[in-house]
């Protein structure tokens, strides 16, 4: 058990120290899960979140720095929000969903972002100011923790969403233990995450670049509907989608084309990942939102 621990943390601080490199970069610089993933070339962040299926109005109103190019997915778009809902996001990192969660839950609702890294932290808590002048909003919080260990009570909040950074938990059942444990009954899971439809060869998978990039940590989709289910999550749906996957390679990023030159003759990258819209409930009758946490 100890090894086990220990292994974890190392992960978990490989991952720490990335994305803590990321918060200090240059906007549009350095991310290693989106368009900058090559860690260090620039690409236009606003494209590939289009491609997801964020609008150019959403992204238009975004605070500054906000958007680092870590999307593999629009979860919130997947979550529906509704005005007076408590969502939580794993791995807010600069803040990027919960600006736009925000205004769909409305001054009755609350948005909280918890992340590990204390720079990402900064980043969004520094734009609180700005979201709250624009808005007139005061309902967005950031909490620092670990997704294995949620600063949060339990029952306490209606939607748990995350953007493309489950894969990187290295102990990926409590993550879904844990969201089982916050979600109030009826609460439901949006979650957009990197996934295998096969394992990865062996080289990829051994570097940490590509861990970083959310792809060497990525679990098999199979291996996610256990967790979920385990977990006691219900209507459990695991949906591919392809268009994350062709935006990386049609950008040419570096992490993606490094992998391609890893993989069998004959093989591409999506023979092995895809961008996963991820969905289920907590069983229950749901209750009235009412503040949190």
């Amino acid at each position: 058990m100890q090894t086990k621990t220990n292994e974890q943390e190392r992960v978990r601080q490989i991952v720490r120290d990335g994305y803590s490199q990321i918060a200090k970069a240059t906007p549009g610089e350095g991310g290693c899960c989106g368009p900058v993933g090559g860690c260090g070339v620039r690409t236009d962040v606003e494209e590939l979140a289009q491609k997801l299926g964020y609008t150019a109005e959403e992204l238009r109103h975004l605070p500054e720095g906000a958007n680092l190019g870590l999307s593999c997915g629009n979860p919130a778009a997947i979550a529906a929000l509704k005005p007076g809902e408590v969502v939580l996001d794993l791995g807010s990192g600069a803040g990027f969903d919960c600006f736009l969660i925000g205004p769909k839950v409305g001054a009755t609702g609350r948005a909280i972002g918890v992340d590990m890294t204390a720079d990402m932290l900064g980043k969004a808590r520094k734009n609180l100011t700005s979201y709250r002048a624009r808005t007139g909003l005061d309902n967005i919080e950031f909490r620092l923790g670990e997704i294995e260990h949620l600063p949060l009570a339990d029952a306490s909040v209606d939607v748990v969403i995350s953007n493309c950074v489950l894969n990187l938990s290295p102990d990926k059942a409590q993550v879904w233990r844990e969201i089982a444990r916050v979600l109030k009954p009826g609460g439901r899971v949006a979650v957009s995450d990197l996934g295998l439809v096969r394992e990865l060869p062996a080289a990829v998978k051994d570097s940490i670049e590509a861990l970083v990039g959310c792809v060497a940590g990525a679990p098999l989709a199979t291996d996610t509907e256990q967790w979920m289910r385990a977990a006691g999550l219900i209507a459990v749906e695991l949906v591919p989608k392809p268009e994350y996957v062709a935006a990386m390679q049609d950008v040419q990023d570096p992490l993606y084309r490094s992998m391609a030159a890893e993989l069998p003759a004959g093989h591409t990258i999506a023979d092995y990942v895809a961008s996963f819209d991820i969905r289920a409930r907590k069983g229950g009758p749901r209750p009235k939102s009412s503040g949190c946490c």
